[in-house]
């Protein structure tokens, strides 16, 4: 049973979804910042996808230079400020951290980066600026992190960028696809106002490219291309019933939410079918509406779950049930979804077996699906001589991110098939530098 009730306000949705990492104050975070041990090869470092100088970061808070700490993580991270918020810090750089082998406490290194880059942010700090012309024009497909972080790489370099976005506003799955009370929207677009004014960024958004017209007159247009796709909406699962009112994709679903809040109607029945992170944030999110009951079914064991663990907890603690080795048959109903039959299900001999006669129905008038996304496999069969894997990932050079056409680079999720924020950061950032090696004939 939900611990929530139906939020009818803003103030009642902020509460509902009051964020997990609280923007410290200055004490907490000198305090904080006190703790650490500033080690020599600090793991912390190492463990973070962007190799952000964690110990000189949190020094430089300690001493009072907040522009010299949010500048040393932007040098590393162009979303710093997200990433301080959204990142699974417990499984990367608080995870890596000394304390932990001494049963004491890691040093909250999200919050201490997000305290910093925050502080940049909300004074308007000129921490970088462009770099002077070189003459050249570089367009990126898709404003995600991973478009983000390539773009101001390149604007530090000189490169002329124009950043293309089928959605109304940039930002990616930052603003459409991560729980609310991870990050807010007036966080992620804050972030992106700041970035935008201090490397003149240029998004053209509403322009979705679909075809290969579109594709060729880019090609003509710029000396390179970026691809930050994404991995696209929520997969078909096959599943009979599918098609019916009331059953939507988990990204789907928190898109909507994101842009609606207190005005999106949560039916009191929903059930999640899946086991990864993004099936817990639809299940947490689900039970912060006031849904009555959420259950949460996956076909495998609990300790199969491809989510983290903590997000697992976060959603028991909201309300939801949990069944697991419950594979989904059906969605029944007439018309209009009104509950999934599962049936058990066993592992022999290492693999996954129903077992027959143990069919069951969960009652719902909401069924979210969180088994997967669908790949941009139509648009990217548009560029020739792009290559791509079994699971129609974009197939590219692990240093460079250039792609077997050799005009393209690429990262993010249609890369790595699906990361974290930071990973996306990471891969544009270094598709930058790949660009800007490959035109210089370096």
């Amino acid at each position: 049973m939900s611990e929530y009730k139906r939020p009818t306000s803003e103030i009642e949705f902020e509460q509902n979804f009051a964020q997990k990492k609280p923007l410290m104050n200055a004490t907490e975070a000198h305090f904080e910042s006190s703790k650490c041990l500033f080690c020599y090869d600090a793991p912390c470092i190492t463990a973070c996808p962007t190799g952000i100088d964690i110990p000189l970061f949190i020094k430089q808070i300690n001493s009072g230079n907040l522009t010299g700490s949010a500048k040393t993580i932007y040098e590393s991270n162009w979303l710093g400020n997200a990433c301080g918020t959204i990142c699974p810090t417990g499984e990367l750089c608080e995870g890596a951290c000394v304390f932990n082998h001494q049963d004491l406490p890691p040093i909250q290194i999200g919050r201490l980066q997000n305290f910093a880059t925050a502080d940049a942010i909300k004074k308007d700090k000129n921490l970088f600026s462009s770099g002077p012309s070189n003459g050249r024009k570089v367009a990126v497909i898709g404003s995600g992190g991973a478009g983000i972080a390539c773009a101001c790489e390149l604007r530090t370099m000189g490169y002329e960028v124009d950043i293309y976005e089928a959605k109304s506003k940039p930002s990616g799955l930052t603003l459409h696809g991560i729980a609310a009370y991870k990050i807010t929207n007036q966080e992620v677009e804050d972030e992106i106002n700041f970035l935008e004014k201090q490397m003149g960024l240029n998004f053209i958004c509403d322009h979705p490219i679909e075809n290969k017209t579109q594709l060729e007159k880019l090609e003509a247009g710029y000396d390179a291309i970026f691809l930050g796709v994404g991995i696209g909406a929520t997969a078909q699962i096959g599943l009979p019933g599918e098609d019916k009112t009331n059953v939507i994709g988990a990204v789907e679903f928190i898109e909507e939410l994101r842009k609606k809040h207190h005005e999106l109607n949560v039916p009191n029945r929903v059930v999640v079918i899946g086991g990864g992170n993004t099936a817990m944030d639809a299940a947490s999110q689900s039970a912060r509406m006031g849904a009555n009951t959420v259950v949460l079914a996956y076909r495998r064991s609990k300790e199969d779950m491809g989510a983290y663990g903590f997000e697992y907890k976060l959603a028991i603690s909201a309300g939801i049930e949990s069944v697991f080795n419950a594979q989904p048959v059906e969605i029944v109903g007439n018309g209009i979804a009104k509950g999934v039959k599962f049936i058990r299900t066993q592992v022999v001999n290492g693999k996954l077996e129903s077992i027959q006669g143990s069919e069951f129905v969960v009652e719902a008038d909401l069924v979210i699906k969180a088994t997967g996304q669908a790949k941009q496999k139509h648009f990217l069969d548009l560029i020739d001589g792009l290559e791509l894997d079994n699971r129609k990932k974009i197939v590219v050079n692990d240093k460079s991110f250039q792609c077997t056409n050799p005009k393209y680079f690429a990262g993010g999720d249609a890369v790595n098939g699906g990361a974290e924020v930071v990973n996306a950061a990471f891969e544009g950032k270094m598709a930058a530098q790949g660009i800007e090696k490959w035109l210089t004939g370096d």
